[in-house]
């Protein structure tokens, strides 16, 4: 492994060759057969069903896990899985997730899908991936997964074989009997046929694959994007994709005898590429402590204990999960940890200062999104870390902050903010999603993905995130950062989390509000917060207008805050108190494909509507009749 201290290391690999002549595997089971060689009884995977550090815990090394994705991929190609069809999961985190990914895109293209999204949705991406197998849990109590499942089915009618993973396997054999007994009923109305996963896998051959690796770069994973609301769209990753995330992990970042302690889950880029691929090539162990990693019952008490048992070097994070373990002691020896790696979304200051306090570990911040099969960036785990800044430019990846222009696009000089716009090794050029209109206007050149993330590049080569170019607050033309209010409000002792958007203004198009999560036990009134707020966000456009304070900040399953949750609180509470006494008000805010967050209102007997319609007139948010 290369020390990763510098941009003179990025350009060092880069100098060393092309990226393209660089001996690696040209598929997925030829990159994981390389790491069983290398590496036949070295662990390569644990996993613990309860949070608890003395609880039973299951381990792999890297020879059983070969066998076990061999006899999955044979599998699925046995159930009518070709190259081009595709292989869904609706998993959480246990030993047969990482499996059935690596099965799944050896034996055709592997779907990973996130168990919180509902069923709905999840048939509508089924549907749009066509997939021909799902994988799933069988019931188990505490967990609503096998019934989205099967609900998803009855609207996916494509599916034509569920394989259903027990994780009772991993209790206790009392535990397991008491479980029999507990198990919710699922009412089954699809029409696919239902099988055991772990006795349908062990029927196969586990030495050997039963149809040909075709050496060549293919289309192997569709990952969804988005939150929580609407129809997420479908990213494509290559082979090549997949394993340039893995050869940057081993070439900068883990050795083999690195234990990676990730509560991420496996439908999400981040676990299953920087994390996953880098293990294979590096041939480190990934540790997934419950099934809900981060979410898990207990994980959040037990967190630093648990390091402390399996000895891990890295923990793999995201911001809103170090704010909560900032909340809780470390009770526990963690001098193992080299240290932390945060993604996601951007990291304040104020909370990377509070974790080095406490544990004596540097955050290194980095940044990938799912339309590159991940990473763009990283600071150097060993060397200057610019705190906010997601680091340098990976090697092989080149970063261009543009500026469109009616002439074209534009690059901007140092410091200087734009869009971020990225080329490398896992940019599917031209075809980055499933439904072609999507790509339209994606790419600027025809080459650099456009990310919608707005940045800057310092004179020292390092990236910065200051915003996503949709949630810019457009106060009266004037553009506000969000980055800058959060940082604001986080400079409180008593605040955790903070998340700023804009809610609708009649005169201003928007005006910045802000939402903030209170530590545990912390009760500062609104008016203290709002001095905060004024005597540390600089600028005076920037103040919120608006502080609420909830009891816990709405998440995506990978931890970002949804902002998108927020925006609906704030358009229903501004138009309701626009159309008082009319007789009418906003009932909910829902996403609409075309039009976006739209507000659906309700009317009284004899209300004003052309009165209702002058007042929403005022603002830029769609509305509707309920």
């Amino acid at each position: 492994m290369s020390r990763f201290v510098s941009i003179a290391d990025r350009d060092r690999i880069e100098a060393e060759m092309p990226y393209a002549d660089r001996p690696l595997p040209r598929t997925i089971y030829g990159f994981l057969s390389a790491a069983r060689d290398r590496s036949p009884q070295r662990p390569a995977l644990a996993f613990q069903l309860l949070a608890d550090p003395r609880s039973r815990a299951c381990t792999m090394n890297w020879t059983e896990f070969h066998e076990r994705v061999t006899e999955t991929a044979n599998l699925f190609r046995s159930l009518g899985v070709g190259p081009t069809d595709t292989v869904a999961y609706l998993l959480p985190n246990c030993l047969e997730t990482p499996v059935v990914l690596l099965g799944g895109a050896t034996a055709g293209i592997v779907n990973p899908i996130n168990p919180l999204l509902e069923p709905e949705q999840i048939a509508s991406i089924l549907r749009e991936t066509n997939a021909k197998v799902l994988v799933t849990l069988k019931s188990m109590p505490k967990s609503d997964v096998a019934q989205k499942a099967a609900a998803a089915l009855e609207l996916a009618p494509n599916v034509e074989t569920l394989l259903e993973v027990d994780l009772a396997r991993y209790l206790s054999r009392f535990k397991r009997l008491v479980v029999r007994f507990l198990r919710p009923r699922v009412v089954a109305r699809h029409k696919a046929r239902v099988l055991d996963f772990e006795a349908a896998a062990s029927a196969q051959p586990h030495d050997r694959l039963a149809f040909e690796d075709v050496q060549a770069d293919r289309v192997a994973a569709y990952f969804h994007t988005g939150g929580t609301t609407g129809m997420p769209k479908i990213a494509q990753h290559k082979y090549s994709g997949m394993i340039y995330n893995g050869f940057l992990g081993g070439s900068l970042l883990f050795q083999e005898n690195d234990v990676l302690m990730c509560p991420l889950p496996l439908f999400h880029v981040f676990a299953a590429y920087p994390i996953l691929m880098s293990c294979i090539q590096s041939g480190a162990m990934m540790v997934m402590p419950t099934p809900a990693g981060y979410r898990g019952e207990g994980v959040m008490d037990n967190f630093w204990k648990l390091v402390e048992r399996w000895q891990a070097s890295f923990l793999i994070t995201v911001p809103t999960a170090i704010a909560a373990l900032m909340q809780r002691p470390v009770n526990a020896d963690v001098s193992s940890l080299r240290t932390a790696i945060s993604g996601s979304a951007a990291l304040p200051v104020e909370l990377y200062n509070r974790f080095k306090q406490a544990t004596g570990v540097e955050i290194a911040e980095g940044y990938g999104l799912t339309e590159a099969t991940c990473l763009v960036s990283c600071n150097p785990v060993d060397g200057l870390k610019k705190v906010g800044s997601v680091g340098i430019p990976l090697p092989y990846t080149h970063v261009r902050i543009l500026r469109r222009t009616p002439e074209g696009f534009k690059d901007c000089g140092t410091d200087e903010v734009g869009e971020i716009c990225v080329a490398n090794p896992g940019v599917f050029e031209g075809s980055t999603y499933t439904e072609t209109d999507k790509n339209h206007d994606l790419f600027a050149e025809d080459r650099f993905l456009r990310t919608g993330d707005l940045g800057r590049i310092d004179a020292d080569g390092y990236l910065w995130i200051t915003g996503r170019a949709k949630d810019l607050i457009i106060r009266g033309g004037h553009n506000i950062d969000p980055a800058e209010i959060e940082e604001g409000m986080l400079s409180h002792p008593d605040v955790v989390g903070a998340a700023a958007i804009g809610q609708p203004d009649s005169f201003a198009g928007e005006l910045p509000c802000v939402y903030v999560q209170l530590r545990d036990g912390a009760s500062v009134p609104t008016e203290a917060l709002a001095g905060h707020a004024r005597a540390h966000i600089h600028e005076r456009a920037a103040v919120p207008k608006h502080i609420e304070i909830m009891p816990e900040l709405p998440t995506t399953a990978v931890g970002k805050v949804f902002k998108p949750a927020l925006r609906k609180l704030a358009i229903a509470r501004v138009l309701s108190a626009a159309l008082e006494g009319t007789g009418a008000s906003v009932a909910e805010v829902v996403e609409h494909r075309r039009n976006g967050l739209t507000a659906r209102v309700t009317r009284a007997p004899g209300t004003d509507e052309a009165e209702v319609t002058r007042r929403l007139g005022e603002f830029t948010v769609p509305w509707e009749w309920a």
